[in-house]
């Protein structure tokens, strides 16, 4: 098994050290001891792997597995587990130990700040993969209607090919954009987002607009998700990225804080989150700076269909 990383590492450190229990509240982002989902999925993912649940009832599976979580993650281990809504306030998340890929949720909506950890166990019960995703990343599989009311938006273009809607980021992470930002030496788009590191959304503009006039052709059956994912990948290497990365979290651009929106119409489907949101994203604080959902740029392209003989 590979050795984690050392910012990985450091969180279950740190907050074994707080003396935190999974019941005390951690402010979104703290440096130290706010888990962003990336690093969460990696350390569960390393450590849950193999692990046998064979001969446990269900009821017992789960006490096991959250008993476990809280030694990997550096808690105490509570004599009994609360029935709170999520499981795990303290990191804002719940666990799925799932057979099946028909995730279910009952008695409350998704929320756009809550993790779903996922926890996949083999037909021998044992646990084989994990992944960690936020609620506005779980929206778009909700094809019943029944878990989340979705925020729409409608776009009235201008005349122009292409416009810049606002001229300046947010207040909040001006301090932190520079126009020298040199993105092909980041590690890649799936980055937290640095001081220094963050293009301004004009800058941004400047190198999204070109891909106007570009196409791409559908590579699959799921020929609504091929397209964004060809998207995604031109408007990675526009803004001058060596390497395509994509981990299906919000935003598409997470170095960034980009949002991609591929659009045959002028009805803009936003899932969860509404761009005025003061609800915190899942990323660490940039100079004790809390990023907000409104502080995300949004990146709106309209595709017209190719014509068909």
């Amino acid at each position: 098994m590979a050795e984690l990383p050392s910012n990985i590492v450091g969180f279950p450190a740190s907050i074994r050290r707080s003396s935190l229990t999974i019941y005390d509240p951690i402010q979104i982002g703290d440096p130290k001891l706010w888990i962003p989902a990336p690093e969460l999925q990696e350390l569960l993912d390393s450590k849950l792997a193999g692990m046998s649940l064979a001969g446990l009832a269900l009821r017992t599976r789960s006490k096991v597995v959250k008993q476990r979580i809280c030694e990997l993650l550096g808690y105490p281990v509570p004599k009994s587990f609360k029935r709170t809504q999520p499981r795990f306030p303290g990191q804002c998340f719940d666990t799925y130990i799932q057979k099946s890929n028909n995730l279910q949720i009952w008695n409350e909506e998704l929320s756009s700040i809550r993790r779903y950890v996922l926890i996949r166990v083999s037909d021998a019960d044992t646990i084989t993969r994990v992944k960690v995703v936020t609620g506005d990343a779980l929206a778009p599989l909700d094809t019943t209607g029944t878990l989340t009311q979705k925020h729409q938006a409608r776009c009235i273009p201008s005349a122009h090919t292409a416009e810049l809607v606002s001229s300046q980021d947010t207040e909040p992470i001006r301090p932190f954009v520079s126009t020298k930002a040199n993105l092909s030496r980041a590690i890649g788009p799936t980055e937290h987002p640095t001081s220094r590191k963050l293009l301004p959304i004009s800058s941004v503009f400047k190198k999204l607009k070109k891909l106007i006039g570009k196409s791409f052709v559908d590579t699959g059956r799921d020929q609504e998700r091929n397209r964004g994912a060809a998207l995604h990948r031109l408007c990675c290497e526009s803004l001058g990225y060596q390497n395509y990365l994509d981990d299906g979290q919000f935003p598409d651009i997470r170095h960034q804080l980009i949002e991609i929106k591929l659009q045959t119409a002028a009805t803009i489907d936003l899932g969860l989150v509404c761009p005025d949101s003061t609800e915190p994203l899942d990323v660490p604080q940039i100079q004790n700076t809390q990023i907000l959902h409104r502080d995300v740029r949004y990146a709106v392209f309209y595709e017209k269909p190719m014509a068909t003989r």
